[in-house]
C-alpha cells in the first residue's frame, strides 16, 4: 500500500500545482497539456516546451487525431463492450485513490508559525552557494598559456580587464573567446574541479599565475568578482518550506490511515 501511495505522489503534486494549458480544440473538445503529456511518454528525456516547432506540430497533430479517434470509438458503442466494461472497472480503484489523495492533500494546512520554526531550526540549509564572476582564456598548450600570463603580468584593474578581453578574443580557442572570455557567475559545482579551485582560490581582480589544466586545455583565469554564501531570508524560503511541510504531513496522514485500515482488515497473503 505504501509503495502505491508514494509512487502516486509525483502525479498528485503535478495535478495540484499545474493548470492545464489548452493547445487546441477539436469540435469543441480541448486538447490540453495532459493530452500532450500522454504522447511525450514515448519520448523519454524530452520536454514539449523545448521541442523544435515542427516536432511540436507533429505531437499536437497526434493529440488531435487521438481526440478524433477516441470520439469515433465512443460513437461505435464501445462503452457497451464487455472488455471495455471489465477494464474500466479494474481501474476505478486506482482512480478513486488518486482523487481521494488529492482531496486529502488539499486539506493539509501548514501555519506560518510551523514554517518559521522549521526555518529557524534549519538555517544552515538556506544558504545560497558562494559564486564568482570570471573570464578565461583557454588554449591547447601550456607554453601558450604561460606567454599569455606573461603579457598580463603587472596589470591591474581596468587595464588588466581590457587586456584580458583583447587576448581572449584573439587567442582563446573556447566559445566564450568571442565574448572576451566572459563566463558570468557560477558556483563551484558548475565547473570542473581544477577550474573552480583556481577561480575561487584567488581574490577579486587576480589572474592565475600558472596555467590551469583541464580536459578542455590550459586556462588562464581572471576572477572579476566574488559573492560569499548568502543566507536566504525567511520570506524568500517561505513557500518552499510550506510546500515541503505540507507534503510531509500528507505522507504521514496517509501512511497512518493505511496502517489503521490494515489493522482492521482481514489480509491473506498467498
Amino acid at each position: 500500500m505504501r509503495k502505491v501511495i508514494i509512487g502516486s505522489l509525483a502525479t498528485l503534486a503535478l495535478g495540484v500545482s499545474l493548470n492545464a494549458a489548452v493547445y487546441a480544440t477539436v469540435n469543441g473538445s480541448e486538447v490540453t497539456d495532459k493530452d500532450v503529456a500522454n504522447l511525450m511518454r514515448a519520448m523519454p528525456g524530452q520536454n514539449f516546451a523545448t521541442l523544435k516547432s515542427e516536432q511540436q506540430k507533429r505531437v499536437l497533430d497526434q493529440a488531435i487525431e487521438r481526440k478524433l479517434l477516441a470520439k469515433e470509438a465512443m460513437k461505435s458503442g464501445i462503452e457497451k463492450d464487455a472488455e471495455y466494461i471489465k477494464t474500466l472497472n479494474s481501474i476505478k480503484g486506482d482512480l478513486a485513490l488518486e482523487i481521494w489523495m488529492k482531496r486529502v492533500f488539499e486539506k493539509v494546512k501548514v501555519s506560518q508559525k510551523d514554517a518559521k520554526a522549521y526555518f529557524d531550526k534549519n538555517k544552515d540549509k538556506f544558504v545560497k552557494p558562494a559564486t564568482v564572476k570570471a573570464r578565461h582564456i583557454v588554449v591547447a598548450d601550456e607554453a601558450t598559456a604561460k606567454s599569455i600570463i606573461k603579457e598580463l603580468k603587472g596589470l591591474k584593474g581596468k587595464a588588466l580587464t581590457t587586456k584580458f578581453i583583447e587576448l581572449a578574443k584573439t587567442k582563446s580557442t573556447g566559445p566564450s573567446g568571442a565574448n572576451g572570455g566572459d563566463l558570468g557567475w557560477f558556483n563551484k559545482k558548475q565547473m570542473v574541479s581544477a577550474f573552480s579551485k583556481a577561480a575561487f582560490g584567488q581574490a577579486k581582480g587576480e589572474v592565475t599565475m600558472t596555467p590551469v589544466k583541464t580536459q578542455f586545455g590550459y586556462h588562464v583565469i581572471l576572477t572579476e568578482d566574488k559573492k560569499g554564501g548568502e543566507k536566504v531570508k525567511f520570506a524568500d524560503a517561505k513557500v518552499q518550506i510550506e510546500n515541503g511541510l505540507k507534503m510531509e504531513k500528507f505522507r504521514k496522514d496517509v501512511s497512518k490511515k493505511a496502517k489503521d485500515l490494515r489493522k482492521k482488515a482481514k489480509i491473506v497473503i498467498k
